[in-house]
């Protein structure tokens, strides 16, 4: 084993961007291999889900969606990615998607007609869908009668089986994927259904993962009732204790610096196994520590350092575009702890009545700050909001 040596911080392992991939990407297994065997399926003619990821903001659905894009690259398969936003339009976006995927499959010999067929559905539907124009239409005519019905549920339908036959022409599959899928209305949620539901009867290596909320599969059930037999439906979740340890001890050891158990039992109760926490504490006991090994007194130092960070990067960030009203829904929600909540007690807190406090609470279900885990009930998408606003003054808001 090697000599452990003082902790350098240039060689910080520890990565706690937004939707940055953790040096250690562990306790994952079972959506990693779900989707490996679905492309291994697909790509065999054969039938797979599409995957839905759901959970609390912070427990790595993004860094998720992009290990399936790198598991589909070793089949060859073509991945391209979008996140959905309050205000992308979900026709440009899905344009977006399947306009970068079928000029990728044309850059392939062996499709290159098949791939450039499917570019004129494309033409096709965004002339009808008024998208504007994203270069495409140089030697590639509208393919009428493809995709451009009116219907937006049998064009997309169409779009779809148009990308997933060219891709299996080739011998390869298309893998996109929408983060943030929660802001697809349902009306454009049950066309993307409609949508994969034609794909999978034609068994086209085609699939969709989508990441969003934990309302995200009751809003596909609202869509289409059958949609839960289109999806495999992963909750991602924090870390268990033994997972959360590995996150932190192997990243360190690659770098020959270790964690005295008391260190990372100290993260584990920060940050409660919430990827993105683990991520943050842990970069922050790495620069003040002295090393070899990052003790209980460097996670001490580091707490305000790391807590301030979360404050600024991660909570605050989110209340940017948030009213007044807004803010001080959040407040009096934060009051009762973690949650979930009823929202008549955050009514009486504020002195007002439910349905005085309605609107406020469904822009902030829209703006994706809390959600409704049961029906009366809510809770905060973000993990540990409440202990944030005990930490900051009204004065910070």
């Amino acid at each position: 084993m090697a000599t452990l040596v003082s902790v350098d911080p240039v060689r910080n392992p520890y990565n706690p961007g937004a939707g940055s991939t953790p040096p250690a990407l562990v306790g994952r297994d079972r959506e990693l291999e779900t989707f490996d065997i679905a492309v291994q399926r697909l790509t065999l003619g054969r039938s797979a889900r599409s995957q839905l990821l759901t959970g609390l903001r912070g427990t790595g659905k993004t860094v998720l969606l992009r290990e399936f894009g790198r598991i589909a690259g070793r089949y060859d398969w073509v991945y391209e990615k979008i996140e959905a936003t309050e205000d992308l339009a979900f026709v440009e976006g899905i344009s977006i998607l399947v306009r970068r995927a079928l000029l990728r499959l044309r850059t392939l010999d062996r499709i290159r007609e098949r791939a450039k067929r499917a570019l004129g559905a494309l033409t096709a539907f965004r002339v009808r869908y008024q998208v504007p124009d994203m270069g495409i239409d140089v030697g590639v005519e509208p393919a009428v009668g493809r995709a451009d019905t009116g219907i937006l549920a049998e064009d997309l339908a169409e779009l779809f089986i148009e990308v997933g036959d060219a891709a299996r022409t080739g011998g390869i599959g298309v893998l996109l994927t929408i983060d943030e899928l929660q802001y697809v209305s349902q009306k454009n949620l049950a066309a993307l259904i409609v949508g994969l539901h034609r794909v999978s009867q034609e068994q086209l290596p085609l699939m969709v993962a989508g990441a969003g909320l934990p309302t995200l599969p009751g809003l596909v059930g609202e869509a289409k009732s059958y949609a839960e037999r289109l999806f495999d439906i992963h909750e991602v979740n924090s870390l268990a204790p033994d997972d959360a340890r590995l996150a932190l001890r192997h990243p360190g050891e690659a770098e020959d610096v270790a964690w005295s158990d008391a260190a990372l039992d100290s993260v584990l109760e920060l940050a409660r196994g919430y990827p993105y926490f683990l991520q943050e504490f842990g970069k922050h006991a790495w620069d003040v520590a002295a090393g070899p090994e990052i003790q209980r007194a460097d996670v001490d130092a580091a707490t305000p350092i790391a807590l301030s960070e979360l404050d600024i990067g991660f909570f605050r960030a989110r209340l940017d575009r948030t009213t007044d009203a807004e803010r001080a829904y959040l407040r009096a929600m934060a009051q009762f702890g973690p949650g979930p909540v009823g929202s008549g007690e955050v009514a009486q807190a504020l002195g007002k009545t439910t349905a005085q406090t309605r609107s406020v609470r469904d822009a902030l279900i829209k703006r994706g700050l809390i959600y409704s885990p049961r029906w009366g009930r809510l809770a905060f998408t973000v993990p540990m909001f409440d202990e944030y606003v005990a930490r900051v003054s009204t004065e910070q808001w």
